[in-house]
């Protein structure tokens, strides 16, 4: 099986920074792109930054300038250090990955469970 295991998310003041991380595991035989969602009750999910195996980073608008995502592939594992949060950053923050399995053709995309920031102004 296979698991994304975020941390890190908590309560910050505004102007505060956070640092979330996110570790796959399980049977896995290669990881593509990386990325990180973000969900507030009654919105859909959006993509704020993503990253592909090389290091190409992408960013949502509101998260350049403020947000870096990072990625060690050895250790399966992706990064995304926040700054500057503001109280419209509050969200509970997903994890995603396309990993390919062995003995699997495609790659498929996992979700980590989520975890809660909240910006208080």
């Amino acid at each position: 099986q296979v698991q994304l295991v975020e941390s890190g998310g908590g309560l910050v003041e505004a102007g505060g920074s956070l640092r979330l991380s996110c570790v796959a595991s399980g049977a896995i035989f290669s990881i593509r792109d990386m990325g990180w969602y973000r969900q507030i009750p009654g919105k859909e999910r959006e993509l704020v930054a993503g990253i592909t195996r090389d290091g190409n980073t992408y960013y949502a608008d509101s998260a350049k300038g403020r947000f870096t995502i990072s990625r060690d592939n050895p250790k399966r594992t992706q990064f995304l250090q926040m700054s500057s949060l503001i109280p419209e950053d509050t969200a509970v923050y997903y994890c995603n990955a396309d990993i390919l399995r062995p003995r699997s053709d495609y790659y498929k995309q996992f979700w980590g469970q989520g975890t809660q920031v909240t910006v208080s102004s």
